[in-house]
């Protein structure tokens, strides 16, 4: 299904991060070319790539951008410049925690290097290791996942969780692309999802390339879909899950539970298990990233609201374990997910 690779290392221990800029799509694709931790950092802040898995693999390249730019001599001076480079792009975005998972993973080989010949190589495989491991990652999602998807029916998805947000085929996309390829016939709807319009732009795209039956529609019709009986699933992505359950994604993702809980209708969340969070006991407790007002004020750079209207614009909300039916991880599912269960599957 996938023809193209939302980010891609160029090159040996000299080259760079090619990613689509996912701010031009769909009206162009563009690649751009990421060749220093700054240029990295822009492009993480700014949506160029985005995605809690893509976010994670992006920033384990970057460390690997800033191992090409050391001056030390010594290991212990170029270690204690990469930390700070490794601290810089953790502050890029605070709720998708693969973000900080791969920054750490990556900081744990640095440890582990001895000599500073083999600095820029050994930070390279590892990056390279967690590419692998992401491509993998969403296969097995869409294996575990594929039997939720009803024949015949109608899916909905909110934001986008697909290829452009993975190294590999997505996470809540996985289990859609699956089906397909097991020749199984639905319809999927995806919601606009303000105020970026990912939704939209993203993964209505992503559906019609793979050729799969897609309806875009607004945010705000997916409570009258399911009340007409169009809708017989909910699966949604997540950038950081609770040690209980509760689970951050796009802004908009807790009302849709809602929707689906009160239609009787089962409501999925597909994540890798990088995405789960143990150290957070509660949904309370996960950072909630707010943006620039712009976003809610103006489209496509046409003011649409009164100048200096007061903006809320927080980019994610949690959805409460109670209203997820099931989590689906590369290790398996969780149906009804509670703290237990999560820690049986993620850490047995």
């Amino acid at each position: 299904m996938k023809n193209f690779k939302t980010l891609n290392w160029i090159g040996a221990v000299d080259g760079y991060l090619e990613l689509i800029d996912q701010r031009k799509l769909p009206t162009e694709f563009v690649n751009i070319n990421c060749r220093t931790v700054e240029q990295l950092y822009n492009a993480i802040k700014t949506l160029a790539v985005r995605g809690a898995p893509a976010i994670g693999v992006a920033a384990a390249f970057g460390v690997c951008l800033a191992a090409q730019e050391i001056k030390a001599s010594k290991l212990a001076d170029a270690v204690k410049y990469i930390e700070m480079q490794i601290d810089y792009l953790a502050s890029s975005r605070p709720t998708a925690v693969n973000l900080f998972w791969a920054l750490e993973r990556m900081k744990k080989k640095l440890y582990e290097v001895a000599k500073i010949e083999d600095l820029q190589n050994c930070l390279l495989r590892e990056a390279k290791k967690i590419y692998d491991e992401d491509v993998e990652m969403c296969l097995k999602i869409g294996i575990n996942g594929e039997h939720f998807i009803p024949v015949n029916g109608g899916i909905l998805t909110h934001c986008n969780a697909g290829a452009l947000a993975t190294a590999g085929i997505g996470t809540a996309l996985a289990p859609i692309f699956e089906a397909q390829k097991n020749g199984k016939k639905f319809q999927v709807y995806a919601d606009e999802t303000r105020p970026l319009l990912q939704g939209a732009r993203l993964t209505a795209w992503e559906l019609m390339q793979a050729e799969i039956d897609v309806t875009l529609i607004c945010d705000n019709m997916a409570g009258s879909l399911m009340r007409q009986g169009k809708i017989n699933a909910v699966i949604v992505g997540a950038d950081r899950i609770a040690a209980n359950g509760d689970t951050a994604n796009k802004i908009g993702t807790y009302s849709v539970s809602v929707l689906a809980k009160a239609h009787n209708i089962p409501f999925y969340v597909a994540a890798p298990s990088s995405t789960f969070d143990l150290k957070i006991q509660n949904g309370s407790e996960i950072p909630i990233e707010y943006r620039n007002a712009d976003e809610v004020a103006n489209f496509m750079d046409l003011m649409t609201a009164p100048n200096g209207v007061k903006v809320y614009n927080p980019a994610f909300d949690v959805t409460p374990a109670e209203n997820i039916t099931a989590i689906i991880t590369e290790k398996g599912v969780i149906e009804c997910p509670t703290k237990e269960k999560i820690q049986n599957l993620i850490n047995p």
